[in-house]
């Protein structure tokens, strides 16, 4: 199977969309598909070009036997509001003309397109009906509802036209799948016919982040002695996360000097999260680590922390999930009573309302003093890891899709 990847992140970029798009495609090609992507130079979550990529001319380039092609894009310093839609927009024109080109010269079986941006839709529906090709969109936010719940489009007017336009999107292509069953619930929502509608989640890196692997020197580093509590955030820094509610949580709880927070990554709200934080004590700023580094910082925490903001309840559902769960740690999650995030929760860490830092604060209290509580609830994520975010088995659904079945 000639299978075309379009999508904005990509490898090497080591989170979200970039890390799992790059892991998908580089499976694929594994499997003896002949295998082609079109994306971004690497920029996220730093909002940075990276060393050796340009973000204003066509370059290409081979990765894990994948002819990667990275087309120009405008990385706002601060992405917010218009800068962006032109960041998401620039994507779709930049990438039109390698589209066509590859969809008419090349002649794929399938174009497998990741959303956000879904902006970069119509031209990839377009070159799959001249080509003949198949469509296949992957939707791991829904970008339009998330900008408005968040505040990034704010006009009701634009909101409903934005809407309408995703809805028959959504309604063109030959599959569409998405990473979480109320995610997929929502796509039928939208007018996806059901057995259209498929669902692909992310995985977790089951064999990257086992515990046995340990904490490499992160505890030592990390922790004044043996019974401080290690809560720690590792990934993107941005606004749907909600990461002031950690904030707020360490603030109540400077008089359990026992418990140090650790945020670990960067993105859009990170010098905003560090501006909040000043002069509390308890809480330490670690960089993007390297994946071998990452996996042990994961491995050494005691607790997990991850906050969502209400707005974003079933829009989104937190890649990272997974890979928490493989570390065999707990988690302390902000999310809506019977929404997804709730659901997976359950029996591997503490759900809290969204937003509410006494709640996440008394929950992080709670799982810090009780070891033995800690330990069951992380091993039965790492149980649900196992059994439930298998990467070949997940990715084979996602073969199958593209393969027309």
């Amino acid at each position: 199977m000639k299978i075309l990847s379009v999508s904005l992140n990509y490898y090497p970029e080591k989170t979200s969309t970039g890390k799992f798009q790059g892991e998908m495609i580089a499976w694929m090609a594994s499997r003896g598909h002949q295998v082609r992507a079109i994306a971004a130079p690497p920029y996220y979550p730093e909002w940075k070009v990276a060393p050796g990529y340009s973000g204003w001319r066509y370059m290409r380039e081979n990765v894990e036997g994948v002819l990667v092609f990275r087309v120009p894009l405008y990385v706002p310093s601060a992405p917010g509001g218009a800068r962006r839609l032109l960041h998401l927009g620039s994507f779709a024109v930049t990438a039109l003309p390698v589209i066509f080109w590859q969809a008419l010269k090349w002649r794929p079986d399938v174009i497998l397109t990741t959303a956000p941006p879904l902006s970069v839709a119509p031209p990839v529906l377009l070159a799959c009906w001249i080509s003949g090709a198949r469509s296949h969109l992957h939707v791991q936010d829904f970008e339009v509802e998330a900008a408005f719940h968040l505040g990034i489009l704010k006009h009701p007017m634009l909101f409903s036209t934005a809407s309408r336009i995703e809805r028959v999107l959504l309604r063109s292509f030959t599959k569409v799948s998405t990473i979480s069953p109320r995610m997929r619930e929502r796509l039928i929502s939208k007018g996806v016919k059901i057995e259209r509608a498929v669902l692909v989640p992310n995985w977790a890196g089951n064999e990257d982040f086992d515990p046995v692997r340990g904490p490499g020197n992160w505890r030592e580093q990390l922790k004044a002695d043996r019974g401080t509590i290690l809560a720690v955030y590792a990934g993107n820094m941005g606004r749907k996360q909600g990461l002031e509610t950690i904030v707020d949580a360490a603030r109540l709880l400077q008089d359990k000097p026992s418990i140090r927070f650790v945020f670990c990554g960067d993105g859009a709200g990170r010098e905003q999260l560090v501006e909040c934080a000043a002069g509390l004590t308890n809480i330490t700023f670690l960089p993007v680590q390297p994946l071998e580094e990452f996996a042990h910082l994961m491995i050494a925490a005691d607790i997990h922390l991850l906050p969502q903001r209400a707005e974003a309840a079933d829009l989104v559902m937190p890649s990272k999930l997974g890979n928490i769960f493989a570390s065999g740690r707990p988690v302390v999650a902000g999310t809506a009573v019977n929404t997804q995030l709730y659901d997976a929760v359950q029996g591997c860490g503490i759900a809290v309302e969204p937003d509410n830092s006494a709640e996440f604060a008394a929950a992080i209290v709670t799982l810090a003093e009780n070891k033995e509580l800690r330990t069951s609830m992380g091993e039965a994520g790492r149980c649900k890891a196992l059994s439930e975010w298998n990467r070949d088995r997940i990715l084979e659904r996602m073969e199958t899709s593209l393969n027309g079945a």
